[in-house]
């Protein structure tokens, strides 16, 4: 199993006591005064057999507080899921925090900073790099990125999901298109686990292929993220941070009730990532600090709940380049949701909203991810950490610390050393060729491509029924005329 990293402390609250209570409250009564619209006669039928008052005209359901409280408490607080090496096996939940990439529909050139299609040498690398990067824990859906040269856009989750099965041993989420049957079969071919992936739709409504998939994946055993699709605070949802967080979290919860009349139990994972709208420009404000603001109460909402929380508002900014402000529009929020109780972040790799993705950037992001994580782990206090005796022996100047063995033994635990930041002295920086942080994330890419292996290979029969399921998909689209 993974180990990831463990938040040694209380965690990061913003909300009273009251401010919690009242926000729940509020869920609770646009749940059952407002309702959420599911396009789906199935979970339709599912709610009214279990109480809801089910509106057919406009496929509107409305939910009694008691079945809410009572779905929230059948969902676990925390869950294993099962990748191909159980060496990489996750435990979700808890104190415990783990990172995933970002995602992007297109790379981008790092001269030009336009973008541009990936091919399917790039994408298969992407994964590569992000099967080799320490603080990469899982991979998501669509991931590096959408889709590659000479690849359908029906077949770009498909063949997303091979390219990792067949690049990485890591654990992995999915999304759908209505069709999960083929990565189902996939997975089960890999013999592995999938997060499935629903995507709601702000304000307050569930498509239908989004609750079928639903269906499919809990029908196959695997656990479910309920996403709030990014409701965005002034568009798609008050533009209040706490009216955004009551038609957020509706949305979620009514995912969950779904989840656990369907099959009370199922492990669920849910997904906030609301943020501002950028009133100047009619876009979402990527990066911006109201997100921050939204997930972190979020987390503390859900930590309330002891439901599992994915936090993928970290993945991205709005800068279009990998500079300073795409720093710090990534790593100011990843931060926070560490601090406030994320079990799982989007971080890696992503740079304008979903639009782009690099290996560098996810490169640059495994030393922001490792900085995170040791800050969350905090401080160890015992008689050896606390040295006194050493202290005494060293005295004052000219006593000093570097040879002794106390040094030795405890300065890689203390510290967090990065990969490709830029540590040297001024002179030695001038001698060195005056290299940037993108520079050595160049040459940590090289050098992972060249020599990093999948720890486990796929066997000749896996590779064949992974294989054979893409050609199944293909059939299928062509005869539906999609290809």
């Amino acid at each position: 199993m993974l180990k990831g990293f463990t938040r040694k402390f209380k965690p990061l609250e913003i909300l009273t006591e009251e401010h919690v209570e009242a926000i729940h409250r509020g869920i609770l009564d646009v749940l059952q005064e407002t309702g959420v619209r599911f396009e789906s006669k199935r979970a339709l039928k599912l709610f009214e057999k279990n109480d809801c008052q089910v509106d057919w005209s406009n496929n509107q359901v409305r939910f009694p507080p008691a079945l809410v409280e009572e779905c929230l408490r059948k969902a676990p607080s925390s869950f294993r899921i099962k990748a191909r090496d159980p060496k990489n096996d996750l435990i979700i939940g808890g104190n415990t925090v783990y990172f995933e990439p970002g995602v992007g529909m297109q790379t981008i050139d790092i001269d030009t900073w336009e973008l541009r299609t990936a091919t399917r040498k790039e994408n298969y690398d992407g994964v590569t790099i992000l099967d080799a990067l320490d603080t990469v824990h899982f991979l998501s859906c669509y991931c590096p990125y959408f889709g590659f040269d000479n690849v359908p856009s029906v077949m770009a989750m498909l063949e997303s999901v091979a390219a990792k099965i067949r690049n990485s041993t890591k654990a992995q989420w999915s999304g759908y298109q209505g069709r999960e049957v083929f990565v189902i079969e996939m997975a089960k071919a890999a013999g592995i686990e999938l997060l499935g992936n629903i995507i709601c739709s702000p304000p307050l409504t569930y498509y239908g292929d989004g609750v079928e998939n639903i269906f499919r994946f809990i029908e196959a055993g695997f656990p479910i993220d309920v996403c709030g699709g990014g409701t965005i605070a002034g568009a798609t949802g008050p533009a209040t941070v706490a009216g955004s967080l009551i038609a957020d979290g509706a949305l979620n919860v009514a995912g969950i009730v779904l989840v656990q009349l369907i099959k009370p139990g199922t492990r669920v994972i849910v997904q906030g990532g609301a943020g501002p709208q950028n009133m100047r420009q009619g876009s979402p404000a990527f990066g911006a600090i109201g997100g921050s603001l939204h997930n972190v109460a979020y987390n503390q909402i859900f930590r309330h709940y002891k439901i599992p929380i994915m936090d993928a508002g970290c993945y991205a900014g709005s800068s279009k380049r990998i500079d300073y402000q795409n720093g710090y529009e990534k790593a100011i929020p990843a931060v926070l949701a560490a601090l406030s109780g994320a079990n799982l972040i989007g971080f890696h790799g992503g740079m304008y909203g979903e639009l782009s993705w690099h290996p560098f950037q996810a490169i640059i992001d495994d030393d922001v991810a490792g900085m995170i994580g040791r800050f969350i782990e905090g401080i160890k206090v015992n008689d050896e950490t606390l040295a006194i005796d050493l202290i005494e022996k060293v005295g004052p100047i000219p006593g000093f610390y570097l040879n002794k063995e106390h040094t030795r033994k405890w300065w890689k635990k203390e510290q967090f050393v990065p990969k490709v930041a830029d540590r040297l002295t001024y002179p030695e920086w001038m001698k060195t060729g005056k290299k940037s942080c993108l520079d050595y994330a160049k040459e940590r890419m090289d050098e992972i491509a060249a020599t990093h292996k999948v720890a486990i290979p796929l066997t000749s029969s896996q590779e064949k029924d992974i294989e054979r399921i893409l050609k199944e998909a293909r059939k299928y689209y062509k005869e539906k005329g999609l290809i």
